[in-house]
């Protein structure tokens, strides 16, 4: 793929070689390469808001085509969007193909229209306020909306804020992972084909390469309106506090996770193991939502303990495409060797803080030299809010990888304080047959999305995405996306002129007669 910008509709190369995507199962293999080119962000943004005016005009019913063509589009080209995943994230291929085939449906959920659908939520309204006053609201775009996107789901993620952004009338400047920069060219291309098949103007979609250079100074940029971020904790608190001065700017942060399962001791063992299991590990350990730490009643920690070891051990690791002896990878590699040797080394300070391997993370060696590691599985005293794996096995750390820690509880009070000890507040799950707790779980579990009976990876795009604490700041995504696209306004509509006198004020008709 030739490395290109896309800047007011028109592609730029960007020939050279600062970054380089490879595949991580064959390293050897270069998906991208390109020299990003720092100044290309401003052009961007210039032509961002160049077309921010007509765009926003546009009616709604030609951004709803733009969005129909856009689907129609990743629809009939599934398999290739899926392929390039694959290469450039090392997602089994079926996890990758998933990720392909939900592009299309964000546009539904987007343009839906029932009561808690994306379009329902940010369409205008008009009543009655009496003495012939009416009270209007109306929706109104930001303006230019950055979009960073990450690495693992380097085209549904940013897919789901660009769809809403674009839908209710802003205009978008986009810097995919410089780990998966093939992906974000192909996503910007096959917008910019749905935009010019309904004549939109050059510029309401913008694509600069880079790393982090050019994400400060995007995320940093006078002329934009607003920031769609998705990634690490560290970086999200590096654009709020680069935007302290900026309070009407809308920041967007999706973040980690460091994820709780609750396993209470009347739950179903065989769900709950196999749940757990492929919460930790599916995508290598690295969604957002994996399940990071398991908290087990004590009555039957050692059984359950022994049953997900068994159930890692038993995970086919192996290439995304070819699979493992003629079937499919559950794993693939993951996404660097540096990614490879923080689990690694992350395992080691457990170790040193007091944790037991009961199942090695281990890199292994693979003919294709890819970034192949196995599944971890560490057994801590208790989940604490400290920071130091090497003092404490039991830290609040998230480590973006395959690595499970798992403690007991003596009570569903005691699993619940465990599960609370995170300063992340994404997904939690809980696994039990009562409905009291149950129903104590989902009320008191401080996260954004919170499972019963199910583990924590996983979403529906219908409902509401998004966490607390360290993993959001209350602007989920989902269903709740078009939110945080637009902003409300308010008006007061007199349609008579009898404006009241109100006491202490004196007014005579002959002041205004002609």
């Amino acid at each position: 793929m030739e490395p290109r910008d896309l800047i007011g509709g028109e592609w730029v190369s960007i020939d050279g070689d600062k970054i380089r995507s490879h595949n991580p199962a064959h390293p050897q293999e270069t998906v991208w390469r390109g020299s990003p080119v720092a100044a290309h962000v401003d052009d961007a943004v210039a032509a961002a808001r160049r077309a921010l005016p007509e765009w926003s005009r546009f009616p709604i019913e030609k951004r709803i085509a733009a969005l129909r063509a856009y689907q129609e589009i990743v629809k009939s080209r599934v398999d290739e969007i899926a392929m390039l995943i694959c290469r450039e994230t090392g997602k089994a291929l079926w996890d990758s193909k998933g990720e392909a085939a939900i592009l299309a449906g964000k546009v539904d959920i987007t343009l839906d229209e029932w009561e808690w659908g994306g379009r329902k939520r940010v369409t205008g309204f008009e009543l009655d306020l009496g003495a012939g006053k009416k009270g209007v609201c109306s929706f109104r775009p930001h303006g230019v909306m950055a979009v960073v996107g990450p690495f693992n789901f380097p085209a549904h993620l940013p897919n789901g804020h660009i769809v809403p952004a674009l839908m209710t009338g802003n205009t978008i400047v986009f810097k995919p992972s410089d780990k998966t920069p093939a992906v974000g060219q192909w996503l910007a291309g096959a917008y910019q084909e749905a935009l010019d098949s309904v004549g939109a103007p050059k510029g309401v979609m913008n694509l600069v390469h880079g790393a982090a250079v050019e994400s400060v100074r995007l995320t940093t940029h006078p002329g934009i309106d607003g920031i769609l971020f998705t990634g690490s904790w560290p970086v999200g608190r590096k654009i709020l506090e680069a935007n302290l001065d900026n309070p009407g700017r809308i920041i967007a942060l999706e973040l980690g996770g460091n994820n709780p399962a609750l396993v209470m001791d009347d739950a179903d063992f065989r769900q709950a193991a196999i749940e757990c299991v492929r919460a930790a590990f599916v995508t290598t350990g690295q969604r957002c939502t994996c399940t990071r730490r398991v908290i087990v009643h004590e009555r039957i920690a050692d059984r359950f303990i022994g049953v997900i070891s068994k159930i890692a051990s038993a995970l086919a690791i192996g290439d995304p495409v070819d699979g493992v002896d003629g079937g499919a990878a559950f794993m693939g590699p993951i996404i660097r060797e540096e990614a490879r040797e923080a689990v690694v080394r992350f395992q080691r300070d457990l170790v040193a803080g007091g944790g037991r391997v009961v199942h090695e993370a281990k890199k292994i060696d693979h003919p294709s030299g890819g970034h192949y590691v196995s599944p971890g599985i560490v057994r801590v005293g208790r989940f604490s809010l400290d920071q130091d794996p090497a003092h404490d096995c039991g830290c609040d750390m998230e480590v973006f990888g395959p690595m499970l820690r798992v403690s007991t509880c003596g009570s569903f009070e005691d699993g619940l304080e465990q599960v609370n000890a995170t300063r992340y507040g994404l997904a939690a799950s809980v696994f039990t047959k009562s409905p009291e707790h149950a129903c104590a779980f989902t009320g008191g579990a401080r996260a954004g999305c919170v499972n019963v009976n199910t583990g924590t990876a996983g979403a529906s795009g219908k409902l509401p995405f998004g966490g607390i604490g360290w993993s959001g700041n209350h602007r989920p995504a989902g269903a709740f996306s078009s939110d945080y696209c637009a902003y409300p306004v308010a008006s007061m509509v007199v349609e008579g002129g009898e404006a009241p006198i109100l006491p202490g004020m004196r007014f005579e008709e002959s002041w205004v007669a002609e």
